[in-house]
């Protein structure tokens, strides 16, 4: 009989978008987002998406709050651990990728370009009086925000992760970023598997629809390559659906309240990170597909191991 593909489930842990006025189950101090990650690979995420956040939850980039997250949970789970390099506000290109000389994780995102990336609405969900006062401030400009990826961007981006052995996410926001990773793989910038995160569902980039995830799927395989691996963010109250799709799609999974604070569409808050995962499991296993374990996570994607990195 043959074998059901094996899915890697990946969970995005707290993210920088939500704040803590829009859930009090969302983990936004270092030990709730180090104790929510563990939490979620222990429940079956083999991938970790790790952003960080100061006590107050303002997403910050500084190596003492990424080495405190990240050591408390390599110290407890053998997940694969991936960090952003979306950075905070007002961060250079430089800035946002030291992370990853300081760290060399096994792997990162790779953002495929610049855009609109707007979420300013969500001060409408905060209520009258936010939790704190950097809240509203941090979702309101976004309405006049460009997310800066330049060739010259991309470029620096995957040559410092190709010398640090860590594996770029590309995340594509368009479809014109599948073209700007053309271009890096003609040019022999990109010399590591492609494995590739659509994010959908963002304002300012393309809408959430099984058509148009069919479409960026079918060519990204065109453009990249039939061997290339890819996943999908699925922000909002249908993550599981979206999800369910990608696998059906033949790709991987990814959960987590970075992209939603929903265990049910009727607007029922998730309460912890393990549980979007647990349901994310259940509904793998029910469509009989088998679930990586982080070993068969760093084979499917040729990571180099969780003893060579830097934390």
């Amino acid at each position: 009989m043959k074998k059901q593909k094996t899915v890697i489930i990946s969970a995005a842990i707290t993210g920088a978008i939500h704040t803590p006025s829009l859930s009090p189950y969302l983990p936004f101090t270092p030990e709730q987002i180090a104790t929510q990650a563990i939490d979620a690979a222990k429940a079956g995420a083999a991938v970790i998406h790790i952003h960080a956040r100061r006590e107050d939850g303002m997403p910050v980039g500084d190596f003492d709050t990424f080495r405190q997250i990240l050591s408390a949970i390599k110290n407890e789970v053998d997940a694969v651990i991936g960090i952003t390099t979306g950075g905070a506000q007002g961060m250079t290109t430089e800035e946002r990728f030291s992370v990853i000389e300081e760290f060399q994780p096994e792997m990162a995102s790779a953002n495929g370009g610049s855009m609109n990336f707007c979420f300013h609405r969500l001060q409408q969900a905060m209520g009258p009086t936010p939790k704190y006062s950097w809240e509203v401030p941090f979702v309101a400009r976004t309405y006049d925000n460009v997310f800066k990826n330049t060739f010259k961007d991309i470029e620096y981006c995957i040559t410092t992760m190709n010398k640090c052995g860590t594996l770029p996410e590309y995340e594509v926001f368009d479809y014109g970023q599948l073209a700007n990773l053309q271009y890096f793989q003609k040019e022999g910038v990109i010399t590591q598997p492609i494995y590739i995160q659509f994010v959908p569902g963002v304002m300012g980039g393309y809408p959430i629809s099984n058509e148009g995830m069919m479409f960026m799927i079918d060519q990204a395989k065109k453009m990249l390559g039939n061997d290339i691996q890819y996943s999908t963010v699925s922000a909002g109250r249908r993550m599981f659906r979206n999800a369910t799709m990608m696998a059906l799609q033949g790709g991987n999974v990814r959960v987590g309240m970075e992209d939603s604070l929903y265990i049910k569409p009727n607007g029922e808050l998730a309460v912890s990170n393990a549980q979007q995962v647990l349901k994310m499991k259940q509904i793998l296993e029910d469509l009989d597909f088998e679930i990586a374990t982080p070993a068969d996570a760093r084979e499917m994607l040729s990571l180099k191991g969780g003893d060579k990195v830097n934390f």
